[in-house]
């Protein structure tokens, strides 16, 4: 062996292995023909050579199998043992065949000894050609994943309802009807003016508890003195002197003093 035969050169730079490396003989062997069993490597050589697998000529099967068998005893003698009792089956169908049959009656049908090995045969494609279409789909952890996003944390405020006009006269219709009930007898009262029913309510409000609208207008004082509540309210209201709010959805309207 010449000295550089051992050198290995890598983009133009000289790679010398170490002196105690140990390489396998059989480390860069590369295995071809590896067959799962018995069945699929005669399958193998019904393909290979467009035999009929309703006809099989089992002497040119069987001299094709028993090469592979030699081969196997060369090369992996612990796989050969595993081909050997098909290559005895194979031996006694032949054997069979080459023997003189005997005469049976026209009524008795004649056995073909070949007539098990098909139909093993034939199982074991329809389970290759299974596996195959199956493999050829996606396959969890393999192909696909599982995705399991975390759903982010929202938090969804209501806004509080806004007052309308239309609301103040539906509990405005409200208080004048209650009082209409409870009315039996005209009672003539003392008139009073907005501005002092203004300053009335305006004390009785503070900015930190606020008042139901119907505590601020008294169903006693009539149709006029509820009008001059109400009308002294929207007055309020126009002025941004007061807050007019709801704690939900058609409950009671809440006035606090507004403060800046």
């Amino acid at each position: 062996m010449r000295e550089h035969d051992n050198i290995a050169i890598f983009k133009g730079e000289q790679l010398n292995p170490p002196v105690d490396l140990f390489i396998p003989p059989d480390a860069f062997e590369i295995w071809l023909d590896q067959f799962e069993g018995p069945l699929d490597l005669l399958l193998h050589i019904i393909r290979k050579n467009n035999f009929d697998i309703l006809d099989i000529p089992i002497s040119d099967i069987t001299t094709q199998y028993m090469s592979y068998i030699d081969y196997l005893e060369e090369e992996r003698f612990e796989l050969a043992s595993e081909y050997l009792v098909m290559a005895a089956w194979l031996a006694e169908i032949k054997s069979r065949i080459l023997l003189p049959t005997p005469e049976v009656d026209d009524i008795e049908e004649e056995l073909d000894p070949r007539q098990e090995l098909i139909r093993r045969l034939q199982i074991y494609a329809q389970y290759k050609e299974a596996a195959n279409q199956l493999s050829q789909q996606a396959i969890f952890y393999r192909d696909t994943f599982p995705v399991s996003p975390e759903t982010p944390n929202i938090v969804i405020e209501t806004p509080a309802p806004t007052i309308e006009l239309s609301q103040l006269l539906q509990a405005l219709e409200k208080i004048i009807a209650r009082a209409n009930l409870h009315q039996k007898h005209q009672v003539e009262s003392e008139k009073i003016s907005i501005n002092d029913r203004i300053d009335e309510i305006m004390d009785r409000l503070s900015p930190e508890k606020p008042l139901p609208f119907t505590e601020l207008i008294n169903p006693a004082e009539g149709r006029y003195g509820i009008t001059i509540s109400f009308l002294s309210l929207l007055e309020l209201a126009r002025k941004q002197q007061i807050l007019l709010t709801q704690e939900e959805a058609y409950s009671d309207i809440l006035i606090t003093l507004y403060r800046e």
